[in-house]
């Protein structure tokens, strides 16, 4: 089968579950159930669609499971208990209500430097809603400048997986990247901070629901701020520390390192964050704690099983090889660093993951540089960067992070399409115009 026929095949698939979720308002999971089983039944090989979408669900499922449940866990305790109202008080009474949005965005983009943007975006999300709800903003709004700060990071620079592999594969010193992957994701993160704003300017977007606590807490009888704030920040520095050792010390060899490597799993220290969320029931009792979990697992139910099929629906897009045809293509021309920006573009577009995108860009573009003139250091650096801001654009339906974004915050996949999607396609462009300002002045 032609690249053209798989291409126009896969744009279908695209258009058919906006459609589905948006206008016909279909379940999600049979949407993407749909639209996976024909497309893999329109590109693959018989013998291989059913092992195909299996494996899509089930490595999607086996990556970010446990986070979501874990995750909703400690956010469900955090709403119940008045742990997230105490949390948004206090950021609230230091920034102002009208400075609501820009702290969400520091939070995210700080969170976002050492873990993962799934991860950041489930423990975070109750934040967003609590902000949100009492200052009355949209929540469209709310969600994507949480969501985009946390994902300019993680798409630019290491210890993020595709980052980090893709530097080896370019060999780019990872010190340097880190610092300047910082810096460019400034602008990218303020680019989609304004344009998720404007797009939900004047509209009729809603601000969350009112955050729903236990009928015998008060304003007055909300848990101190620091208790509520330990069960978000012990992980996110249980991570940070792991990442940070990492990088210091490869084979975890010495015995802080090890602990780190331990205690700093994602599994785990979101699993220490459900034992200190705990802490802030004031009815320690079994049933009051099943009661909980039972909500907990309840919501994360229906998220679990979107995003899995998210996955599913971008191992099929993948296994028809498109992405990798047009990055062929792509990567015959010979135009400095666009070729590894829409390389970058076209593999996350076409199969999803950031993370791939980036890293297979890596492997195409690594014998090209010296050819394109970009074997210096800075020439290198520049290439990180490009594949990076490529590996924004666009995440949608075939995003397991688009699902997460919009089932952790309650928004409809259409707006989800309209203001997020929208928005990582903004801030992609915006880095990648940065990148290409600065090649000319230091290549």
């Amino acid at each position: 089968m032609s690249v053209l026929t798989i291409s126009i095949l896969v744009g279908i698939s695209i258009v058919a579950i906006i459609f589905f979720t948006s206008k016909l308002k279909l379940n999600a999971f049979i949407a993407l159930f749909l639209v996976s089983l024909f497309l893999a039944f329109t590109t693959l090989p018989a013998n291989t669609i059913i092992s195909t979408i299996k494996e899509g669900f089930g490595s999607t499922m086996a990556s970010i499971g446990f986070l979501i449940i874990l995750g909703a866990i400690i956010g469900i305790t955090l709403d119940k208990t008045g742990g997230t109202l105490s949390i948004a008080q206090y950021i609230l009474s230091k920034t102002g209500e009208n400075r609501s949005a820009p702290a969400l965005g520091i939070t995210g983009f700080v969170t976002g430097l050492p873990i993962f943007c799934d991860s950041g975006f489930i423990i975070l999300s109750g934040l967003a809603k609590s902000f949100s709800s009492k200052t009355k903003q949209a929540m469209p709004f709310m969600a994507t400048v949480l969501a985009c700060s946390l994902y300019s990071v993680h798409c630019l620079m290491p210890p993020h997986p595709g980052a980090l592999a893709a530097s080896g594969i370019i060999k780019v010193n990872i010190g340097y990247l880190i610092i300047i992957g910082a810096i460019f994701a400034i602008p990218g993160a303020l680019a989609a901070y304004f344009w998720s704003k404007w797009m939900t300017k004047g509209s009729n977007y809603q601000p969350a629901k009112e955050i729903e606590v236990e009928e015998q807490i008060t304003e007055n009888h909300l848990p101190p701020a620091f208790f509520s704030f330990l069960p978000i920040v012990v992980p996110l520095l249980l991570i940070t520390m792991r990442s940070l050792f990492s990088l210091i010390d490869k084979g975890g060899q010495s015995v802080i390192a090890k602990i780190f490597f331990i205690a700093g799993e994602p599994i785990i220290a979101l699993s220490i964050g459900v034992i200190l969320a705990m802490f802030l029931i004031k009815d320690k009792s079994i049933a009051s704690m099943n009661d909980i979990f039972s909500e907990a697992v309840e919501k994360a139910g229906p998220i679990l099983i979107i995003t899995a099929a998210g996955g599913m629906f971008g191992m099929v897009i993948k296994s028809t090889g498109i992405g990798e045809a047009l990055g062929g293509l792509l990567a015959g021309t010979s135009i400095g660093l666009v070729v590894p920006f829409l390389i970058a573009v076209v593999m996350k577009t076409a199969q999803g993951s950031s993370t791939v995108a980036i890293i297979t860009t890596a492997s195409f573009v690594a014998p090209m540089l010296s050819m394109l003139g970009l074997g210096s250091e800075w020439g290198r650096l520049l290439v990180m960067l490009s594949m990076g801001a490529g590996s924004m654009i666009v995440s949608h339906a075939n995003d397991s992070y688009f699902w997460v974004v919009s089932r952790f915050s309650d928004i409809d996949p259409g707006i989800t399409l309209k203001v997020y999607s929208s928005s990582t396609l903004v801030m992609g462009l915006v880095v990648f115009s940065c990148v290409w300002i600065t090649s000319l002045i230091v290549l």
